[in-house]
């Protein structure tokens, strides 16, 4: 739709609603395809499977799983579709026309920090395949600066620099480079496991991996008890949906570009339940097909292709899982950082320079990268600061608002959504209440076991959706929507 008179803080073209409207099934795919594939993501779905102990339990555990996260992908990509507009303008909604600026730099500043951590990831594979060569593994051995090898650097500079020449090309170009990406990286994902399996005499889902070495390996995941006991597959369950937290939040980023409903589910369909489950599924078989060819438990890919004798599958693995974790970084990190930063002032921030600003901030976080260390501590404390923004904006456009959003009043400063001066107090307080109880309480003071991590972002969405409900039921709005979407 077009917007008349938009109050200028409000508004740029890049936050306006969507005109060109091409994305189809296949790249809504993509989206996930994208996103999934990365080293962290396989890092993470390997153990899991590992840790399910069985292939039912992993059916249960990852399969359930993917079937959450797909109902809730579906949620705020409908609401994307209808809209047309992306996160932090969809925000504006239910915190206020200035309070969505609240909303979208907690998603921007997650963003920054997995940013950082994807762009590590892959420059890891790089500096996996480079050491081979004796000269240049002296070099990592002996030159160190900013808490890193001087390889490393180097390698995190180039890696970062290379996702920042795709997000200035505009979303049409994400969408190509997606497309490509994503089926590039399941295609060497099968060669490698097909390969393994083949060296390891056949393919099993029975690991045989002494417990002892197994806990000691996926202890980072923070799954406690027995693998394949009920409280481990919750657990399990648990951590896989968290890891999707960011993107429940702006996948409406990328569905408000897509032609029709019907479009996002099947996108969605293929991308989510069927495509993690397989992924989750590939990446456990090649683990185990790497511990009985290599005699250890590899979780990381690039461990992987660090024993291969033949430089070409060296090279070809490296440049696959570079590829596999830009093209995550671009779906989950740079768009949405791009838009949110781009929100707070969009007469002088457009999505480019956003994403530029997003990047800058990685670069710095590097040093002292803040993703090293308990994976699982990571994933769950930063997945849960977002759980209540989810539980908010769920609630307000599905309950309160009956899904009917008042697009243009989103671009005007003393519109419907001005509320109390452009702040939703009722939003403010839920994200408040939520965050305490998912986020502060859990990882600042003693005072919940310590499972309540597990589960820290559940807890915030339903705490801070209910606190909404009820705020928003006590204290109504006042302003009567003038038209619909």
């Amino acid at each position: 739709m077009e917007i008349r008179n938009p109050s200028p803080g409000l508004y740029n073209e890049d936050l306006a609603p969507a005109r060109d409207r091409r994305w189809g099934a296949f790249s809504i795919f993509n989206v996930w395809t994208s996103d999934v594939h990365s080293l962290w993501g396989y890092y993470l779905a390997a153990s899991l499977f590992l840790l399910c102990g069985s292939f039912v339990n992993f059916l249960l555990a990852i399969g359930l799983g993917s079937l959450v996260i797909f109902a809730l992908m579906n949620l705020i990509g409908y609401a994307g579709e209808k809209t047309g507009v992306p996160y932090p303008v969809l925000a504006r909604a239910s915190f206020g026309v200035w309070g969505a600026n609240l909303a979208a730099m907690v998603r921007a500043v997650v963003a920054c920090f997995w940013y950082g951590a994807q762009t590590a990831a892959a420059a890891s594979a790089v500096v996996a395949l480079l050491i081979r060569n004796d000269a240049i593994l002296e070099f990592h051995k002996n030159v160190h600066f900013l808490g890193h090898s001087g390889l490393e650097v180097i390698c995190y500079v180039v890696v970062w620099g290379l996702q920042l020449l795709i997000i200035q090309k505009g979303m049409e170009t994400v969408r190509r480079f997606q497309d490509w990406a994503g089926p590039a990286v399941w295609i060497a994902m099968l060669i490698l496991a097909i390969g393994l399996c083949v060296k390891a005499g056949g393919f099993s889902f029975e690991h045989g991996i002494p417990m002892d070495v197994l806990l000691e390996k996926t202890k980072d995941v923070g799954v406690s008890g027995e693998p394949g006991s009920f409280w481990a597959l919750m657990a399990v369950g648990a951590t896989w949906i968290t890891y999707f937290a960011a993107l429940y939040l702006n996948f409406c980023d990328f569905s408000r570009f897509a032609k029709n409903k019907e479009a996002v589910r099947t996108g969605n369909l293929w991308g989510l339940p069927i495509n993690l489950i397989a992924f989750s599924l590939v990446a456990g078989v090649t683990t185990i097909a790497a511990f009985k060819v290599y005699g250890e438990v590899l979780l990381h890919p690039e461990q992987i292709s660090a024993k291969f004798d033949s430089w070409v599958l060296a090279l070809i693995a490296a440049i696959t899982f570079a590829v596999a974790t830009l093209g995550i970084n671009v779906v989950a990190n740079f768009v949405s950082a791009a838009f949110d930063i781009s929100n707070t002032f969009p007469k002088a921030i457009s999505f480019k320079r956003g994403g530029v600003i997003a990047a800058l901030i990685a670069l710095v976080l590097y040093p002292f990268a803040p993703w090293e260390g308990n994976a699982a501590h990571f994933v769950n404390a930063i997945g849960a600061t977002m759980g209540p923004l989810l539980g908010v904006i769920l609630v307000d456009y599905y309950i309160i608002a009956k899904s009917n959003i008042n697009v243009a009043a989103l671009y005007q400063e003393h519109g419907e959504y001005r509320y109390e001066g452009g702040w939703n107090v009722n939003a403010l307080v839920a994200t408040g209440v939520g965050s305490l109880f998912s986020t502060f309480l859990p990882n600042f003071t003693n005072l919940l076991p310590a499972w309540w991590n597990i589960y820290g972002w559940f807890i915030g969405v339903a705490v801070g959706g209910s606190v909404y409900l009820v705020m928003a039921t006590l204290r109504p709005r006042t302003a009567a929507a003038t038209a619909h979407a």
